[in-house]
């Protein structure tokens, strides 16, 4: 499945108000359905983070563990995932597991035989 971005400053503010959160020590996900077959993300880091070296690292950190769990979720949602000031000194594979948890808190992982008809 792919995933496409969101650009729309209207669809980061409707995940945001309209969407649920889920916070971690190195994320904070919103998500909301969207009535499409297709998951659009959204990421976003502010100037909190640090320099643009550091924002980069955490958008780079963030899409990396999106994009290893892009094939166990559920289609049909906006995903927007918000950086923190952990994200740009944590490796990927943190982020994945605390991802991970934050899907299922959401019910948007697919069981084992949902994946594999897919």
């Amino acid at each position: 499945m792919k995933t496409i971005s969101i650009v729309e400053n209207s669809d980061f503010k409707r995940a945001y108000y309209r969407g649920k959160n889920f916070p971690s020590p190195y994320v904070v996900m919103y998500c909301r359905k969207n009535g499409q077959k297709i998951n659009r993300l959204g990421l976003t880091t502010s100037k909190k983070i640090g320099n643009a070296v550091m924002r980069n690292r955490s958008r780079r950190v963030l899409r990396e563990a999106f994009f290893r769990l892009e094939d166990s979720l559920h289609e049909g949602y906006d995903i927007v995932l918000v950086a923190r000031g952990k994200t740009p000194y944590v490796k990927s594979t943190q982020v994945y597991s605390e991802l991970y948890k934050l899907f299922e808190m959401a019910k948007m992982i697919k069981s084992p035989s949902e994946r594999q008809e897919s």
